[in-house]
C-alpha cells in the first residue's frame, strides 16, 4: 500500500511517500480503507518533533482522523463486518495512523460514519468533536439557560463546541478576531459573539454574563487564554481546557472557588485502555450530525499528496473549521 511516513521530525517537507505491507488485524481490531483523513494540532506538533511521547515509532505514519470502508476484521470483532462505513480515532498519537491507503485500529475506537453527510467529511470530526464532547457534556455539564463562553469558536474544536452548547441550550458567547469569523459563529448557533482583541474581558462579561460572570468558559486555545478565563468566568464556575503545557496562576481557583476541567481526548489510544469510550461517543456524535445539529465546517481539502501543504496551511492557522486530506 501507499503510506506518506515521516523518518525523523522536522518541518512540513519531511513527509515521504513510501510502499509499506498491508497491515493485518489483531483480534480486536479492524482493518479500514481509507477515505479520508484531517489535520489537528496534535498531527503536526507530533510531526514536529514537540511532542515525541505522543509519537509513533519512526518511520512513523501520523494522522488521528479517519474515515473509510471496513476491508478486514479480526476474529474477536462482531460490531463490524466488510463494507461498513466507518469514522474513528484509531491511531496517529502512539500507534501507526491513517494517512495510508490502509489503517488498523481497535474496533473500539471506530463508529459507524453518519449518513448524512459525504463518507470523507466524517474524517474531519473525530477529534475535535470528541474533544468538544467531552469539554461540554462530561467536564462541565452543560445544561439549559448556561452563559457559555466559548474562545476559538471558529477552530476545529470551537466550531464543533458552539453547536453542541448551543444544542444544550446555553446561552453562547463567540470570541473570533474577524467580521468573518463572528459571522461563521453566528451561522453556527451563537447567540453574541465578541472581538476578543478590540474588548477587554470585563467588558464582555459585563455585556453578556450574569452572576459576575460566565457558568462555562470553553477554552481550545490555553495560553493567555486560560487566564483570560478565569477572568471571564463567575465564583463556582467551570473552566475547560485542552491545553495545559503553559504556566499559569492559579489562584484564582481557590479565590473564586473553580472547577478546571482538561481533556486530552486521545488519550485511550495512547494507554491502549477504555478504547470503546470513544467509538461510544462517537455513536453519539453521528447521530448529531444526522439530526442536523453538528455540521464539520470544511474550510478546503488536499489530496494526501499534498500532506506538507496540508501542514504548512495548519500551522499558519489563516482557515476556519477544518482541513480536510482525502486519498485520492
Amino acid at each position: 500500500m501507499t503510506a506518506h511516513v515521516i523518518e525523523e521530525y522536522g518541518d512540513p517537507d519531511v513527509f515521504e511517500k513510501t510502499t509499506r505491507d498491508v497491515p493485518e488485524p489483531g483480534p480486536e481490531e479492524i482493518r479500514v480503507e481509507v477515505v479520508a483523513s484531517s489535520v489537528n494540532p496534535v498531527d503536526y506538533k507530533i510531526r514536529q518533533g514537540a511532542i515525541p511521547d505522543f509519537a509513533p515509532e519512526l518511520p512513523a505514519t501520523l494522522h488521528c482522523d479517519v474515515s473509510g470502508v471496513v476491508d478486514d476484521v479480526g476474529a474477536d470483532v462482531t460490531r463490524f463486518e466488510e463494507g461498513d462505513e466507518v469514522y474513528g480515532m484509531p491511531g496517529g498519537a502512539g500507534r501507526q495512523g491513517s494517512l495510508a491507503d490502509y489503517v488498523v485500529g481497535h474496533a473500539g475506537t471506530f463508529a459507524r460514519a453518519p449518513e448524512s453527510i459525504p463518507l470523507e467529511q466524517s474524517a474531519a470530526l473525530p477529534v475535535v468533536a470528541l474533544t468538544a464532547w467531552e469539554m461540554l457534556v462530561e467536564k462541565a455539564t452543560v445544561s439549559l439557560g448556561d452563559d457559555v463562553l466559548v474562545y476559538g469558536a471558529t477552530g476545529g474544536v470551537g466550531h464543533v463546541g458552539v453547536q453542541l452548547a448551543d444544542w444544550l441550550g446555553a446561552h453562547v458567547v463567540a470570541t473570533a478576531s474577524s467580521d468573518e469569523k463572528r459571522e461563521l459563529a453566528s451561522a453556527l448557533g451563537a447567540d453574541a459573539t465578541v472581538d476578543y482583541t478590540a474588548t477587554d474581558v470585563e467588558t464582555y462579561v459585563a455585556e453578556h454574563a450574569g452572576d459576575g460572570g460566565f457558568d462555562v468558559v470553553f477554552d481550545p486555545v490555553g495560553d493567555d487564554h486560560i487566564q483570560t478565563a478565569f477572568d471571564a468566568v463567575r465564583p463556582y464556575g467551570t473552566v475547560v481546557t485542552t491545553e495545559s503545557s503553559s504556566t499559569q496562576d492559579l489562584s484564582a481557583m481557590h479565590q473564586r472557588s473553580l472547577e478546571l476541567g482538561v481533556v486530552l481526548v486521545i488519550l485511550p489510544v495512547l494507554l491502549g485502555e477504555q478504547q470503546e469510550r470513544i467509538g461510544r461517543e462517537l455513536d453519539d456524535i453521528a447521530t448529531l450530525v444526522d439530526d442536523t445539529v453538528i455540521e464539520p465546517h470544511i474550510d478546503d481539502r488536499f489530496a494526501f499528496e499534498n500532506v506538507a501543504e496540508a501542514h504548512r496551511r495548519a500551522e499558519e492557522g489563516d482557515f476556519s473549521g477544518k482541513l480536510l486530506l482525502v486519498n485520492e
